[in-house]
């Protein structure tokens, strides 16, 4: 079964958005996303930024990397939903790691918070609901 016409099969909150529209949000924010990443990790080879200001941004951009594959690939649910925690709690530790040095870095991240926020709320909703099930 392809991931689409599984995806179709869960029971999801009413309140869910369609695939497009979550597409279309993704498309949106994957570019301030590399732009912030690929400005931090430039500013770090450089020597202009501590490493230790990359490391939330590395561990997000790889959990949100993880998150497709895990979900639509495996299809665990439950390690999606760890995988989508992860890049909540990193959006914050890299807007707080980069504000002295970046602040527009971190500004940058604020729709991306507010998406995992709601992507984050909807994904738990989705494993709850489709406990035992998949």
């Amino acid at each position: 079964m392809r991931w689409m016409e599984w995806y179709a099969t869960l029971r999801k909150p009413s309140w869910t958005p369609a695939p497009g529209t979550i597409g279309t949000i993704w498309s949106i924010l994957y570019p301030i996303i590399f732009v912030c990443v690929g400005f931090v990790l430039v500013q770090a080879i450089r020597g202009k930024l501590p490493w230790r200001v990359v490391l939330p941004f590395m561990i997000n951009l790889a959990a949100n990397l993880l998150f497709m594959p895990i979900f639509a690939g495996l299809k665990i649910l439950p390690l999606a939903t760890i995988c989508i925690m992860t890049v909540l709690i990193t959006i914050p530790w890299s807007m707080a790691s980069v504000w002295k040095h970046h602040k527009w870095v971190a500004l940058a991240q604020t729709p991306y918070l507010l998406w995992v926020s709601i992507a984050t709320v909807l994904q738990i909703s989705i494993t709850a609901m489709n406990w035992g099930s998949t």
